[in-house]
């Protein structure tokens, strides 16, 4: 995985909800929770892993909504933050956060109704087997998204201190065939990058929203799209 002793450190959990998802970050923390709340459907009383919860922003929100979740990270200082996140939410008992190996998933076959990971695929070294793994445990929904090679997240991939994996359509098509699943929807969004949402007031966010969804609305605004979704089943 790329990035692993940067992304364990306790200062970037610490900081990582703040430096993401203040300002125009708040907009994207809407849109990615629309896009697993649309992938996933009505999730009350379904079992539902999340893959690289991180600090549990959707593993809680799904809680909230009746889930029997599991959220798993590698990174201890992470899965604090989202056991705080629980507490603080009246749900410290009803969620489990664990540490494992998303290559080596401690689950049986079928285990879960749905499994989902968000933010990982673009640092996963060898996607095929954490797909695979993902469409082993769970016995119906696989949700994951991915960063398009050909959009402007190129103009700041090389910034990024863990950099980024890039996807064409073709090479996630070949992956998700690869892993015996079939394709449900795709979506895609973000033609102007994550880093530029972050970097602009919440208020300048929404306009350029806007104007995003308006190029993006097309065909040819579909393939700049930086961000694509991916509601596959098995």
């Amino acid at each position: 995985m790329k990035g692993q002793e940067w992304y364990q450190a306790d200062s970037v959990a610490e900081e990582y909800d703040a430096k993401r998802f203040s300002k125009g970050g708040r907009l994207i923390d809407r849109r990615e929770k629309r896009a697993v709340l649309e992938a996933l459907g009505p999730v009350e009383g379904e079992r539902v892993l999340e893959i690289a919860c991180g600090t549990g922003r959707f593993t809680v929100m799904l809680a909230e909504r009746g889930a029997d979740i599991v959220g798993l990270d590698i990174s201890d200082a992470m899965l604090a933050q989202g056991r705080e996140k629980a507490r603080s939410a009246g749900l410290a008992s009803t969620v489990e956060f664990m540490r494992g190996d998303a290559a080596r998933l401690p689950f049986p076959d079928d285990h879960f109704d749905a499994v989902f990971a968000m933010r990982f695929f673009h640092l996963a070294d060898t996607p095929a087997k954490f797909l695979a793994e993902m469409a082993r445990v769970s016995k119906d929904v696989v949700f994951f998204d991915t960063f398009r090679g050909a959009s402007f997240r190129t103009l700041y991939n090389w910034a990024l201190p863990m950099g980024s994996r890039l996807y064409s359509r073709e090479e996630v098509e070949r992956l998700i065939d690869g892993a015996g699943l079939s394709l449900r929807q795709d979506d895609h969004d973000f033609v102007f990058p994550y880093g530029f949402y972050r970097e602009v007031p919440n208020s300048v966010a929404d306009p350029f929203w806007a104007l995003d969804q308006a190029i993006g609305g097309n065909a040819v605004g579909e393939k700049l799209s930086s961000v694509s979704y991916w509601t596959t089943e098995v």
